[in-house]
């Protein structure tokens, strides 16, 4: 039996992922994820598709990118109010 190094459950079915040289022990995906995935430099979320790296940045989506473009410019006072459900501006997301 292994045991997750997130979450400690002991679980008949753990699963080995090595990264870096390093070995983990999981007993879900979700610990995986929360262990060893990058977090979004914009919004924070886990990236667990590709991704898109921009400046030695990792960011979930192109709409981050944007975002994080967006926060320097005088024109925008440095502030972003985003919608996370969507990663839409406040002023494009659905009525609630």
């Amino acid at each position: 039996m292994g045991i997750c190094e997130v979450c400690g459950n002991s679980y008949e079915r753990a699963f080995s992922v090595t990264m870096d040289g390093v070995d983990h022990t999981f007993d879900c995906f979700e610990c995986a994820i929360h262990a060893l995935a990058p977090a979004c430099a914009h919004c924070g979320c886990r990236v667990i598709g590709h991704g898109v790296e921009e400046e030695g940045e990792i960011y979930c989506c192109n709409a981050c990118i944007r975002y994080e473009d967006r926060a320097g410019r005088p024109e925008d006072h440095g502030t972003i109010v985003a919608d996370p459900a969507s990663h839409r501006p406040a002023a494009f997301a659905e009525p609630s």
